[in-house]
């Protein structure tokens, strides 16, 4: 007799059928025809912003040893657009929607929140506070504690629907950034988005990237995200999005067991298109090998010893 597997997650109120969604910026509409998207647990399309933009400078994508750069500056098509196409596109599925916001200040972020969360099809926000405060000095809202704290409460008051607060690991402390997310309200935590990060053609002696520094994903990246994971999971009850540098089932694990609930796949996705398929059924062998019938009960359950700070 086969044993069912019970891969349901739940991220606040929202109930997933699968750990297993897209990284935002690495899945769109034209995945359609590659991947079933109601096998996926959720659908993060790209961050949408209030009004349109181009992006940024090209190239906009250097490949580096394990990994990838990129800058594409949250190109989008602005808000309207996304209301009257991409919301209706993705509300045809059964998946539930996760819509990924960023914008320039908290009042625009709630204002944003307000009109996009007040769509049936929309069934949570990600909040991307890893983007520059351009009414403030220009840093991410994600790397002051205040500013996170103050953001998702202002967000928290516009909208019951689940928040998830998308961190930035560009920080001396991500569980601090983790805690005032918590406290201002959100209903999860995404760890993380990209490393700041820069390549150099030495034979022009230009970057490599238009506008010179980008954010580094992929394998490379992996083993600080899963440290950042299993911090934050030490001081917070919050569920915990992993993401970064999975690309295969034991990779998604390692942030399974790390503390996370669910996992965002994006670099991978590039390399193979139906790799997040392709992972969630490696994570159901898996489960089958050990003998492992709910996805829950492997969530931070990383035998780890005392730890110190010192790398040797």
């Amino acid at each position: 007799m086969t044993t069912e597997l019970k891969l349901s997650v739940n991220i606040g109120s929202l109930t997933l059928t699968n750990p297993i969604m897209p990284a935002s910026g690495a899945f769109g509409e034209d995945m359609e025809g590659i991947i079933d998207f109601n096998q996926l647990g959720a659908v993060v399309p790209k961050s949408i912003t209030k009004h349109p933009r181009k992006g940024n400078a090209t190239p906009r994508v250097c490949e580096t040893p394990a990994g990838m750069i990129n800058s594409i500056g949250i190109q989008s098509k602005g808000i309207d657009y996304y209301m009257e196409n991409v919301i209706p596109y993705y509300g045809r599925y059964q998946t539930p929607l996760i819509s990924s916001i960023s914008a320039d200040s908290i009042d625009e972020f709630a204002e944003m929140a307000s009109i996009i969360a007040g769509t049936k099809e929309v069934a949570a926000l990600e909040l991307n506070i890893s983007c520059p405060n351009l009414k403030g000095n220009g840093a991410a809202f994600g790397m002051d504690a205040k500013l996170t704290r103050e953001l998702i409460s202002e967000v928290r008051k516009v909208t019951e629907k689940p928040l998830i607060a998308k961190l930035t690991p560009n920080v001396t402390s991500i569980q601090e950034i983790a805690l005032a997310a918590e406290a201002g309200g959100a209903d999860g935590l995404n760890v993380a988005n990209t490393l700041l990060a820069m390549a150099i053609d030495v034979h022009t002696r230009r970057p490599r990237i238009g506008n010179v520094l980008g954010g580094l994903s992929g394998p490379a990246v992996k083993p600080i995200i899963v440290r950042m994971i299993y911090q934050v999971h030490q001081v917070t009850n919050l569920p915990i999005i992993g993401c970064g540098g999975v690309m295969n089932g034991e990779d998604a694990l390692e942030m399974i067991l790390a503390g996370a609930s669910a996992v965002q796949v994006g670099t991978a996705s590039f390399v193979q298109p139906t790799a997040m398929l392709d992972i969630l059924e490696e994570i159901k062998q898996y489960m089958v090998q050990y003998g492992i019938t709910d996805i829950n009960s492997l969530v931070g359950q990383v035998a780890a010893g005392k730890h110190t700070t010192e790398g040797c």
